[in-house]
């Protein structure tokens, strides 16, 4: 998702990536697999890390079984490299929500995968104050308006500083160059968590109290804030695609999140293979499933009441 993985060696990843699915009882695959008819054949479906990769996979695994007969395999893997030599293994067949700008180039080159298109998911990552704050002070989600308002981002651990709070580490971030770049007078401060973010959010919202943080979309917070986009600061307009080269002087780009498919599915060219070329939702669509698992829905159940309420866009996808 977020996470900035560094290119390894092809070959030595595929080695990980088959003796991790094939084995079948490393805690870090995890598979299950839910049959249909067996009219469509079977597959499997990459299954990464996060709320909102899940919804997506669960809506398309519940399509394929419900309407396709597909028998539906779903492994956990991480994402990147592992999953693509995953892919080229023959192991995993479908990654449906990939933030990587590319980084698969090297498999696609060789054929091991292929590019199914995007799934209608916008990626944004940016900076982002505690929404009350816009309504207070409307130039504030100017970047040229920060340093304004840094004092009264100052926390014990800021040294003196407004606190300006990263995502945990490993998380793609530009977030130090853009304090630097930009001489903010603010002091990055990474957060333990995913948890520790959404804490800080709700928390200087429910109480008024000032809050610059690092956030996403598509991401269930959205739900529980649903003003937050609005109160995205914005930097000048960007045109980088690499956080390694970026100068810190721009905004993070926004990224149209890609579907990749194995060349097995691809050559099959059957009803799945459609059915996957054709996904296609919103963020708001992805954050409310994500929002029902959050909220104690089992993944079957929250795909299923989805698919439920938008017949039209499933019937879209299945080419009817």
């Amino acid at each position: 998702m977020k996470s900035l993985l560094g290119r390894r060696s092809a070959l030595a990843t595929a080695a990980i990536a088959t003796a991790l699915v094939l084995s079948g009882c490393s805690s870090s695959v995890n598979d299950s697999a839910s049959e249909g008819s067996g009219e469509c054949g079977s597959y499997a479906i990459a299954m990464h890390a996060w709320g909102g990769y899940t919804a997506s996979a669960q809506v398309l695994a519940e399509v394929a079984k419900q309407e396709l007969g597909c028998t539906i395999t779903q492994t956990t893997l991480e994402e990147g490299p592992v999953t693509y030599d995953a892919m080229e293994a023959g192991t995993i067949d479908v990654l449906i929500e990939d933030w990587g700008g590319g980084r698969w180039q090297e498999w696609a080159d060789r054929g091991a995968v292929v590019e199914a298109g995007e799934n209608g998911n916008i990626g944004i990552i940016g900076m982002y104050v505690a929404p009350w704050m816009v309504e207070k002070y409307p130039d504030i989600t100017d970047s040229k308006n920060l340093n304004k308002y840094a004092a009264m981002f100052k926390t014990a651990d800021s040294g003196g500083k407004g606190a300006w709070f990263e995502g945990p580490t490993g998380y793609t971030t530009v977030g130090e160059k853009m304090v630097s770049a930009n001489k903010l007078n603010f002091k990055v401060i990474f957060s333990g968590s995913e948890a520790a973010l959404v804490d800080g959010f709700l928390k200087a919202e429910a109480n008024k109290t000032p809050f610059i943080g690092y956030a996403w979309q598509p991401w269930t917070l959205h739900s529980k804030l649903p003003t937050l986009e609005a109160a995205r600061v914005k930097f000048p307009a960007n045109d980088w695609s690499d956080p390694a080269a970026a100068s810190g002087l721009t905004d993070y780009p926004s990224t149209p999140l890609q579907k990749l498919i194995s060349k097995k599915l691809n050559d099959a060219n059957d009803s799945f293979t459609s059915l996957v070329k054709n996904f296609s939702w919103t963020n708001a669509d992805q954050n409310g499933v994500a929002a029902d698992l959050e909220g104690g829905m089992t993944a079957e159940e929250a795909a299923k009441k989805w698919i439920a309420a938008n017949p039209d866009t499933v019937a879209s996808w299945l080419g009817k």
